[in-house]
């Protein structure tokens, strides 16, 4: 099973359930000392949309995810987990 799949799964159950995805994102970038704005620019989006994702009030396509896993080096069920 690869990262994509995995992250389908938690989309799916999670559009079929009431949970969230809920993420480390800002754990991660804490611990690497990089600024939410430094991170935006790695992977193409805007601030707010890193501190919305950061904040649990957005919930990243597939790509974006993928793009933040990959610039942490770790999959992306390490990131990003359903949490029901």
């Amino acid at each position: 099973m690869n990262d994509i799949t995995i992250f389908f799964e938690l989309v799916i159950i999670s559009a079929m359930s009431d949970g969230n995805i809920i993420n480390t994102v800002q754990k991660n970038r804490s611990a690497r000392n990089i600024t939410q704005e430094e991170l935006a620019k790695a992977v193409g989006v805007t601030r707010q949309t890193i501190i919305a994702i950061e904040k649990n009030n957005y919930t990243p396509s597939l790509l974006l995810a993928l793009k933040i896993a990959d610039y942490f080096h770790k999959k992306v069920e390490s990131i990003f987990t359903l949490q029901i």
